[in-house]
């Protein structure tokens, strides 16, 4: 991949990870539930999450998927039901203290894979990094080391996102307290829109 090409991926990788997704939304949740080092787990199984799904692509998953409708419906709907069951937990969640004491709660083996699942759950980014990657491969030259200089960069692009909103939330947190359990609920609400819209996408 040349240089300029490269330069263009970094920047349409920007453009892709600050759009509002149910990863960004858990990341900024757990990021003034539970603090940015917290979020970092969160954060780490997104992002991996991500590079299987951009990996699977590579490996023409993606155009399968395109190609059957019943099992990109199925997937859908098992991503929207998981997004669901996530907003159903965050919505009865203890509302948020100002107390940074309470930051510790929630393991980090379970944030890890709440932001797994977050990103894994949903199949529409198996069809966007399907279209998406092509443009920037070039066929004449080694195609694994292309894959895995692209998934390295969306994922270091993703992180680096993911860690400025988690940082944000973070900081505003005193705010998002005094806002008590409506965060939670309006935080809970969107995952439940997410999970209830993503069959029908």
């Amino acid at each position: 991949m040349d240089l300029e090409i490269w330069f263009l991926y970094v920047v349409t990788c920007f453009g892709i990870s600050v759009v509002p997704g149910p990863n960004a939304l858990l990341v900024l949740t757990h990021g003034a539930l539970h603090g940015k080092r917290k979020a970092l787990f969160t954060i780490s199984g997104g992002v991996l999450g991500l590079i299987a799904m951009l990996s699977l692509c590579a490996l023409g998953l993606g155009a399968l998927i395109q190609a059957s409708v019943s099992l990109f419906a199925f997937l859908k709907i098992l991503g929207g039901l998981y997004l669901i069951w996530l907003g159903v937990s965050l919505w009865r969640a203890a509302p948020m203290s100002i107390d940074t004491s309470d930051m510790v709660n929630g393991s980090n083996g379970r944030l890890f894979r709440q932001g797994l699942m977050a990103a894994v759950s949903n199949p529409k980014a198996l069809l966007l990094f399907t279209a998406f990657i092509p443009p920037f491969l070039d066929p004449a030259r080694n195609l694994v080391i292309q894959t895995i200089v692209i998934a390295l960069t969306y994922a270091a692009t993703e992180f680096l996102v993911e860690f400025a909103v988690a940082f944000t939330a973070h900081r505003v947190r005193p705010w998002l307290a005094r806002l008590g359990q409506r965060f939670n609920r309006l935080c809970g609400g969107f995952f439940m829109i997410f999970g209830a819209a993503l069959p029908f996408r």
